[in-house]
């Protein structure tokens, strides 16, 4: 069965109506997985302040708002929601910087081929994969962020742009997809453990505090998360790779490679034991 079923429940994240019904009811914000502080050294090393970003599945989060803060100055934000997209367009009609339209990520037609020198993924991919039609959805939508071939325009992923996926799916889980020739990535793995999350939560809370100082943080914990994980030529984990904490998100940076890269890289099928 071509699902991932470590996260899924019984909820269709596919479908607009449930995500129209839950912010109708939630409404405020919430960011999925990671807030920007925790993503900010990955996203400042590979994507520049200039680029123009398209932020996929954004709902109410803020991560966009602390990116232009940060500096960056394009970024396009589309959820398959139109409550969410009526609600973040008034609260960040003020900011030109943001832009936000309704679209299902499955079909981004509306914009040209090569509209986009990064690609943020922050939980959308994962909620494609709960679906039943996972392997079609999750196709569709990666197709759209980068496609390369004879019979394929490039879409929406400029040629050394990247593709920055955070997900709660392992490699095991998410490779057979991302390595997909026909998406033309080169893919760097990256894991945050919640004890990161953790901190860097302390810090956001801490900083709205009068006398606010940076708590430490070990040299070796800080090192250790900003390091590229070690991975076999398949994109796995080692077999003796040992998680320190399974509530940890895999952060997949996805660069769009040239023709030469290309050509060096291996394939490998999508088969039935992996999803």
């Amino acid at each position: 069965m071509f699902r991932d079923t470590t996260s899924c429940n019984t909820y269709n994240y596919g479908d607009a109506r449930y995500w129209d019904a839950r912010y109708v009811q939630e409404g405020g914000s919430f960011d999925w997985y990671q807030r920007y502080s925790a993503l900010r050294p990955f996203v400042r090393k590979y994507v520049p302040t200039t680029s123009r970003l398209l932020m996929v599945g954004c709902g109410n989060a803020v991560m966009s708002e602390d990116m232009v803060k940060d500096g960056y100055e394009d970024i396009m934000n589309i959820d398959i929601s139109s409550v969410a997209i009526d609600m973040m367009r008034k609260k960040y009609g003020n900011i030109p910087q943001l832009k936000y339209m309704q679209m299902d990520v499955r079909d981004m037609s509306f914009f040209p081929d090569e509209s986009f020198d990064g690609v943020i993924d922050k939980g959308t991919l994962d909620s494609l994969m709960c679906g039943t039609d996972a392997p079609i959805s999750s196709a569709q939508m990666l197709g759209e962020v980068s496609r390369h071939g004879y019979f394929y325009s490039c879409r929406l992923l400029k040629p050394g742009g990247t593709y920055m996926l955070i997900s709660y799916g392992d490699p095991s889980a998410r490779m057979p997809h991302l390595s997909r020739p026909v998406y033309n990535w080169k893919t760097v793995l990256y894991i945050i453990h919640f004890s990161i999350i953790l901190f860097s939560w302390m810090v956001d809370i801490a900083k709205t505090r009068p006398g606010f100082e940076k708590p430490e943080k070990s040299c070796s914990t800080t090192k250790s998360y900003l390091e590229p994980v070690p991975t076999t030529e398949k994109g796995l984990l080692p077999l003796d790779f040992v998680l320190e904490d399974p509530d940890s998100h895999f952060i997949y940076v996805c660069k769009k490679m040239d023709e030469t890269e290309l050509s060096k890289m291996p394939t490998y099928p999508l088969t039935n034991d992996v999803i």
